[in-house]
């Protein structure tokens, strides 16, 4: 079970070396305006879009956007690869260039960049993953259909059930890990691609006694673009899940024959 630390909720500065990560396919009608809000809500921080090769030309707005704003590149993936190839992708080349704290976000303006800074001052205050979440006390989620918000609150209580993980949204998308914490969990070995990212992040975070936070947001439904969920994603996260299981089912079963 992870550590529980205080939330804190002020805003500082910050003198830790932040790279935020961005994902995208197809975000053309809102990467730009996203950029423009981290850059003012982390005013130091450098911004990563990491793209899929978007047909739409998500990539060629970074490029353009970066030169105005500053601190702001593009990682052009080879295909469509997944959210978690992007990711191990992203956390590997921050990391790389010095930083400290990694944060994600989605790029169709679900998150709200404002509360960026709050994240990043719960990893300077101890917190190893601090979680942007919709499922503690003060966190809603606006403008979503009714099976789906049933379908991410089932999803979410059956992977904290199963796996004992005392998180509220595993399957958040909006969160800040220190490099610390990305490098004991050996991010670049995670498996899935999927939204079963997070909840494989979690779950490695979990294990390997990392201290979690879980900060309150507001989540809204994307602006443009079309959403990214199918049913083989949700199916790739619930085998995911019984994976996890049956790995940690069979660790159990190995330490009591060493004796640990």
């Amino acid at each position: 079970m992870p550590d529980r630390l205080a939330v804190v909720q002020c805003v500082e500065f910050f003198a830790v070396h932040v790279v935020v990560v961005v994902p995208t396919y197809n975000e053309a009608g809102t990467i730009v305006a996203l950029c423009e809000q981290i850059r003012t809500a982390l005013p130091d921080a450098d911004v990563l879009v990491v793209d899929d090769s978007s047909p739409d030309g998500t990539a060629g707005l970074v490029q353009l956007a970066g030169e105005r704003l500053g601190h702001l590149s593009v990682l052009r993936q080879a295909g469509k690869g997944g959210l978690g190839a992007a990711y191990r992708a992203g956390f590997a080349c921050a990391i790389e260039s010095g930083a400290e704290i990694c944060i994600q976000i989605d790029g169709d303006l679900s998150h709200d960049p404002a509360v960026l800074p709050a994240l990043v001052a719960n990893i300077e205050h101890g917190a190893d993953l601090a979680i942007g979440s919709r499922y503690v006390p003060g966190g809603r989620t606006v403008d979503w259909p009714r099976r789906r918000q049933a379908l991410s609150r089932w999803g979410n209580r059956y992977a904290a059930g199963v796996l004992g993980l005392a998180v509220n949204d595993a399957t958040a998308g909006m969160r800040a890990y220190s490099v610390t914490a990305l490098r004991q969990m050996n991010f670049e070995t995670v498996r899935a691609d999927g939204y079963g990212f997070q909840v494989e992040m979690t779950h490695r975070l979990v294990r390997s006694g990392g201290k979690i936070v879980e900060f309150p947001i507001t989540f809204r439904e994307r602006v443009a673009g079309v959403s990214k969920l199918s049913g083989g994603i949700v199916g790739e996260a619930l085998m995911l899940v019984a994976r996890l299981w049956l790995a940690d089912r069979r660790g159990r079963r190995q330490r009591r024959r060493s004796g640990r």
